[in-house]
């Protein structure tokens, strides 16, 4: 399955919710644009979680070009899509490599965000490319999330550092990178305990394993990849704040896009924290990542509702 189609097969809750209101709004052949037309067209955009903010940008702009005028379902639909890609418009790369050596990316994110499984596909996705990979498993606090990575590890055939239940998650995050380097490995991926946003102290140790990992490395890391679920909707909005603030965050992994008809939250996380979404998780497989591009994810919304299925 291409990208375009893991979007589409990820997105498809959204789609169905997107389909049905464009559906009723276009219940005749052509409709006045006035402004209980832009009620309608504002109010699917705000129910897929894409912010007060954005979906009042796209209602503005749909109003500037059509007000008075009557439109069919094409026009408003090409409309929408033009400025939502304008609105989402992030550099393209999706992982920032190091120049020379071993390349260091700290993941990051609240507990059941699905910040293990992103992991595992990262390392799926990199050990595709022929690289060599290790993970370090700087999550000590929970037996259980060592567990999970360890499977995943052995399953993908790739190196993992662990420590003891409880120890110094930034000793495992050292100890990681060293063997990284000793081995001569391309990538390092540290693994952090879930935690709160509000949760201070645990804020400061991820500060302590940002300061760590430089110290090996000059400018490690490279990437700090924040999951979000994007089941959460607009609560992900203060999780990406908090946490950027904590480890100055590069990007963004939105995980299990498939099992909510919240995707326009992506939007939203574009225009209110800034950070590009470098990835999006669109099922539970190890291939299950797919790159993102702001274009691709728009067009892969909006298909069905232009073909009218």
């Amino acid at each position: 399955m291409g990208i375009f189609d893991k979007l589409k097969q990820g997105l498809k809750k959204t789609t169905q919710l997107l389909r049905t209101d464009v559906r009723d709004l276009f219940k005749a052949e052509g409709q006045l644009v006035d402004e209980t037309f832009l009620d309608g067209v504002f109010e699917p955009l705000v129910k897929m979680d894409m912010g007060v903010e954005a979906a009042t940008a796209i209602v503005d702009d749909v109003r500037e070009a059509f007000e008075s005028r009557v439109v069919h379902r094409d026009e408003i639909v090409e409309q929408i899509k033009g400025k939502l890609k304008s609105l989402m418009a992030q550099p393209s790369e999706p992982i920032r490599f190091a120049d020379g050596g071993p390349t260091v990316i700290m993941v990051c994110g609240v507990n059941g965000c699905g910040k293990t499984t992103s992991i595992a596909k990262l390392a799926h996705m990199f050990l595709a490319d022929g690289k060599k990979v290790i993970l370090g498993a700087a999550d000590t606090f929970r037996a259980a999330a060592v567990e999970q990575l360890t499977i995943w590890a052995q399953r993908l055939e790739c190196e993992i550092v662990t420590g003891p239940q409880d120890s110094d998650p930034a000793s495992v995050a050292h100890r990681a990178v060293a063997q990284t380097l000793e081995a001569g490995a391309d990538v390092c991926i540290v693994d952090t305990a879930g935690r709160l946003q509000t949760q201070q102290n645990l804020m400061q140790q991820l500060s302590k394993i940002h300061r760590v990992l430089g110290k090996q490395i000059a400018e490690a890391p490279h990437e700090v990849i924040l999951v979000l679920d994007a089941t959460t909707g607009q609560n992900g909005i203060s999780q990406a704040r908090h946490f950027t603030e904590a480890v100055h965050c590069t990007g963004i992994i939105l995980a299990k896009l498939d099992g909510t008809a919240k995707g326009g939250v992506v939007v939203a996380i574009r225009q209110q924290v800034g950070l590009p979404v470098k990835f999006v998780g669109v099922g539970e497989k190890a291939e299950d990542l797919a790159p993102f591009d702001p274009d691709s994810f728009v067009d892969a919304l909006f298909e069905d509702v232009e073909s009218g299925e």
